[in-house]
């Protein structure tokens, strides 16, 4: 499934942003193509949710294609068991756990068409293709499949904002066909408006304006064929013209080639930019790009970028685990991703037209899950990255007036819960990596903080969400606690004393919705009496997110030895974490959500990610070794299936690069790193100060996964955690692994 691709003389490097490239050092190892270790189809069976298409690194453009189907599997547009494609389309979302987008779908043909009735699909049928996986192949920036109805081979490749898509039609062809779909939407996502117009022989432009998880989404294009148009059909719901252009709900075009003498080679391709401002914009973009560069060059241009990208850590571990580290990396790249265009331009949440000056514009901030790892995974190894990234978060401010919970193409879609950008700046802040001032940060946070929407008004009166105003009510509970507790902390830093004992009074609200009876968090009534008939295993009623009272019942991620005290002390709390890992689910029918568990442990979701980690902070260290090294071993794995649940925007890998490495941010705004099991045997991470931090496991293998000893820049680590001061200031961290617990 991995096509390796070496290149050789000077290419230029694709980037989002201003940040320096990774720093090379004379003994950063050369022999390794780290795309070899890149697998994307890694997560496009089971519960990922990723698409194997082609982009870069934090690309507008996600060209990849579609099955044309509507359900849970096909929420990225891509399911690896399925054996059709409908389309190749512009936009897509990693591992999310919401369909939409899906923009732009192109569809190279040859008559007569195949069509076959899907889920979601129109009344009389969707123009698919039937193909195999042998037969398929894809890497970092390259995708290739063999449309076996039509005798098309289809490879794409991606630049920043533009996709290139190359068909090489049956050598018996006299034409071919192209067939552009604007109307075209599966699960959430519905059209609204299309058009397209003819530019000239070879160019075609137009826009899909469409409704769904983002309410307002526009996406313009702008498309140069490589041959010249033959002849063209457009229609509008379903009614045919050859006009120069059509607008309307449902706007699609057929586009046929004629294969002479001057095109031998049976071959169309096609450049396609895409902007959320207009066409002309997409223009732009596409001339930015460059319009006379071959499809190996523009494929080359993105193989580099993601050579330049995946360079940053180098890992020595058996193949498999390489591939699952590398796949990871690649994974944590594809969000949040570049929203405005060339000239910086952009849609703002506001529905206006906005322009970034000094950072590219990013969307697509999936925070509940990403607070966790994600960001400060990017804060270690693209920290200039996150400082532009931070100047979005502050710029949606700006313009919306509050902060972002789920900002996705231009809108805010008040996905999930908590105010999760609070965290993230916070720890941007404390790692001198924002712009903005400390002060404007606080304000921004306290305006979050401070609304009476999403159980708020509640919460601030009676130190909890009661049951009855809303469901996930203990989870928003201990997630405001959280996020209130990151204030308390940006407070105390500027000196805002009073500010600091309000919150750091709010980041103990936990403790109003733990039963010491029962021994878990629990939903209350406005009255403050526990909902009756509690039972921690069920997943209804949904007083927790996509969890049970047993995943959430551990996150006071703010306070862990605070929850050890109400839980009795270290040894009930010990207990209560071995029940969750021993504890069966008994329920008959889980929740889609619910995969990847040990015990009660859920894995396939971020709620208690943090939690195999817990065990450090009573003693007992090898339990966190074990439980972290069977998650890697049992729900990581390189089949298409090998994530255990949605990898959310990335979530799921920074959980498993963290923990690959040894050491996890447990508190993602502490600045430390919990130990825990590393399953590399060597890894340098290049820092972009110059200097390196490295991590050696000593006697590795799949055996010794307990802990014997760790050093730390060769003098005895006393405590269980290292800080991120330790990693920038370069050095080396150094495990003794063994087959037995000490």
């Amino acid at each position: 499934m991995i096509k390796q691709i070496f290149i050789t003389g000077t290419v230029l490097a694709l980037c989002a942003c201003t940040q320096p490239a990774p720093i090379a050092t004379e003994d950063t190892p050369q022999a390794i193509d780290h795309l070899e270790y890149v697998d994307p189809f890694i997560g496009t069976d089971g519960k990922g949710k990723t698409y194997p298409g082609a982009t870069v690194p934090y690309g507008m453009v996600q060209l990849s294609p579609d099955n044309g189907r509507t359900g849970w599997d096909w929420i990225s547009g891509y399911f690896y068991p399925d054996n059709i494609i409908a389309g190749f389309s512009h936009t897509h979302l990693s591992g999310t756990g919401a369909g939409d987008l899906y923009d732009i779908s192109f569809m190279p043909l040859a008559r007569p068409f195949h069509r076959e009735k899907t889920e979601g699909g129109p009344e009389d049928g969707t123009i698919v293709s039937r193909f195999s996986h042998q037969n398929e192949q894809a890497s970092p920036g390259y995708y290739q499949v063999f449309l076996d109805d039509y005798g098309v081979n289809v490879e794409l490749t991606a630049g920043l904002r533009t996709g290139f898509q190359k068909y090489q039609y049956a050598d018996d062809a006299t034409q071919g066909v192209v067939r552009v779909d604007l109307g075209y939407s599966r699960n959430w996502d519905k059209t609204l408006d299309t058009h397209i117009q003819i530019i000239n022989d070879k160019t075609i432009a137009g826009y899909r304006k469409s409704t769904g998880w983002a309410s307002d989404q526009r996406v313009f294009f702008y498309s140069q064929f490589s041959q010249p148009i033959d002849r063209y059909t457009l229609s509008t719901n379903g009614v045919k013209s050859q006009e120069q252009s059509a607008s309307g709900e449902n706007v699609a075009a057929e586009f046929d080639f004629k294969f002479t003498e001057s095109n031998s080679k049976k071959l169309v391709s096609v450049r396609t930019a895409i902007s959320s401002v207009s066409i002309e914009n997409a223009k732009q973009n596409l001339l930015a790009e460059g319009v006379d560069s071959s499809f190996s060059q523009v494929k080359n241009l993105a193989q580099q970028a993601w050579r330049e990208q995946l360079s940053r850590v180098e890992i020595t571990a058996d193949k498999d685990d390489m591939t699952q580290f590398y796949t990871a990396m690649y994974h944590t790249a594809l969000a949040p991703r570049v929203f405005s265009d060339s000239n910086g331009e952009y849609k703002g949440p506001d529905g206006n037209i906005h322009k970034s000056e000094q950072y590219p514009r990013y969307e697509f901030f999936s925070l509940w899950d990403t607070f966790r790892a994600l960001h400060p995974w990017k804060t270690i190894v693209e920290p200039a990255r996150t400082r532009e990234l931070m100047a979005s978060i502050m710029a949606h401010y700006d313009v919306a007036g509050r902060l972002p919970v789920w900002n996705f193409q231009g809108n805010e879609t008040d996905m999930m819960m908590g105010y999760h950008s609070v965290p993230v700046l916070i720890d941007a802040y404390f790692k001198g990596l924002l712009d903005a001032s400390g002060e404007e940060v606080l304000a921004a946070a306290m305006q979050s903080a401070t609304q009476n929407e999403f159980g708020l008004k509640s919460y601030q009166a009676l130190g909890y969400v009661p049951f009855e105003e809303r469901s996930w009510n203990v989870s928003l509970t201990l997630e405001y606690a959280f996020d209130d507790w990151a204030i308390a902390q940006l407070a105390s830093s500027l000196g805002e004393n009073e500010v600091y004992k309000t919150y750091q009074s709010r980041g103990q609200n936990y403790r109003n919705l733990f039963d010491p009876q029962s021994e878990f968090m629990r939903a209350k009534s406005v009255n403050g009496e526990f909902r009756r008939d509690f039972d921690p295993n069920a997943y209804h009623p949904e007083d927790y997110c996509e969890a049970n009272a047993w995943q959430y019942s551990f996150f006071v991620p703010q306070d862990v030895t605070g929850l050890i005290d109400i839980m009795g002390g270290a040894a009930p709390f010990e207990a209560q974490l071995d029940a969750m890992f021993e504890a069966e689910q008994t329920v008959g029918e889980f929740p889609e959500w619910i995969s990847g568990y040990i015990g009660q442990y859920v894995h396939g979701n971020e709620p208690s990610h943090h939690v195999p980690y817990l065990y450090q902070y009573v003693g007992k260290g090898y339990k966190t070794q074990k439980y972290v090294r069977q998650v890697m071993d049992e729900l990581y794995h390189t089949a298409p299936d090998g994530l255990s649940g949605n990898e959310d925007a990335g979530q799921m890998s920074a959980w498993y690069l963290f923990s690959a490495l040894g050491f996890y941010p447990v508190n993602p705004v502490s600045g430390e790193y919990v130990l825990g099991s590393p399953e590399v045997s060597s890894a340098k991470i290049h820092l972009e100060n110059g200097k390196t931090f490295s991590v050696q496991a000593l006697n590795q293998s799949k055996e010794n996964v307990y802990v014997q000893s760790v050093s730390l820049n060769g003098q005895p680590l006393q405590q269980f955690f290292i800080q991120h001061s330790d990693i920038l200031a370069g050095g080396s961290i150094v495990f003794e692994m063994g087959a037995e617990p000490k």
